[in-house]
């Protein structure tokens, strides 16, 4: 009789067993969403607390965010390495300029187009690409970047894209007759463009495309002998990465309110592929801490010293390689990593 009471008895406990583990992921997921919740109320609140010049470097983070959620795209979850990104970044803030100062298009309605352009233009440079495969792909994308500042000075191009002279814009004011500046207003309506983009990122991350992506980066050869298009993701991957960094560019022009072919050198480039390896190659939210590196780090160097910033700048750059290897965010996870144990 106890060995059939027994008996009866174990079923329910192998079903109950699952629970703990069901029970965790749901307070992981809950303490999640919670961290995001505090993060949104966070940078919410920067808008009334920062003034004038601190509101135009938040936003100017956040442009430079989305340019390299772009990138890490490209190089950190399909395995493409691109030095020209900024060319792109000039497309899209070219793109806003030339609509709003020749066209009349309010400025919110320029972002959208930015992002359609430089998607075309990406996935244009990138179809033919395809032969080129790391270092080879590297200088392609690399002479696209020092080619750039030059096309947009082309003298039959002065016209539209002002020449050596570039285009003055307008900061937009807060409309409905909100009670804000134009600088919160605008760093308001970055943050929204931000929260979009990234989740637009995650959701085609987690996907069979995201998948897709990944497999080429891991093992282009074997992703294609499991049925893989590695043409259509490659191409169809810079087209999206060079849309985001569009975007990136476009915000940078309402907040800057200029735009001029020297604002968009090699240098640019070279910044943003920075900024994805101190942020973390192949993560979301390492464009966070990239792009606060390249806004912040390159002024605090030419505070230490006016002589040779440039210097201290290359100093920080290889102490940060050294202590973080896997960027702030494999840093973060190596420190929760030993929590947990």
């Amino acid at each position: 009789m106890n060995s059939l009471n027994a008996t009866s008895r174990a079923p329910i406990v192998a079903a109950a067993a699952p629970a703990p583990t069901v029970a965790r992921r749901g307070g992981f997921a809950r303490g999640w969403i919670g961290t995001l919740a505090v993060l949104a109320l966070l940078a919410i609140g920067l808008t009334f607390v920062a003034k004038g010049f601190q509101l135009f470097q938040a936003t100017m983070v956040l442009s430079y965010a989305i340019a390299l959620l772009g990138l890490n795209i490209l190089t950190g979850y399909n395995g493409q390495i691109s030095l020209g990104h900024g060319a792109f970044y000039a497309i899209g803030a070219y793109t806003t300029a030339i609509l709003m100062e020749h066209a009349g298009t309010p400025y919110w309605a320029t972002v959208p187009a930015a992002a359609v352009v430089c998607l075309g233009v990406g996935y244009a440079f990138g179809r033919p690409a395809l032969k080129l495969e790391g270092l080879y792909l590297a200088l392609a994308t690399f002479a696209l970047g020092v080619a750039m500042p030059q096309l947009l000075k082309y003298k039959h191009l002065e016209a539209w894209t002002g020449g050596v002279q570039g285009i003055v814009l307008i900061k937009p004011d807060a409309p409905f007759g909100l009670p804000l500046t134009p600088d919160q207003w605008l760093y308001l309506f970055a943050l929204v463009v931000t929260v979009i983009m990234f989740v637009i990122a995650h959701n085609l991350l987690q996907s069979g495309t995201g998948r897709a992506m990944r497999a080429i980066r891991d093992h282009a050869m074997a992703a294609e002998a499991m049925g893989v298009d590695n043409k259509h993701y490659k191409s169809m991957t810079f087209g999206v990465s060079a849309a985001y960094t569009g975007v990136g560019g476009a915000l940078s022009a309402i907040a800057v309110q200029f735009v001029a072919p020297d604002s968009f050198t090699l240098f640019l480039s070279i910044s943003l592929l920075v900024g994805i390896v101190i942020g973390g190659v192949g993560t979301l939210w390492g464009a966070i801490f990239g792009a606060i590196f390249i806004m912040f780090v390159p002024s605090l160097a030419e505070k230490v010293s006016k002589a040779a910033p440039w210097a201290i700048y290359g100093v920080v750059l290889i102490a940060i390689m050294f202590a973080m290897p896997g960027g702030v965010i494999g840093l973060l996870r190596k420190i929760q990593a030993r929590l947990k144990a």
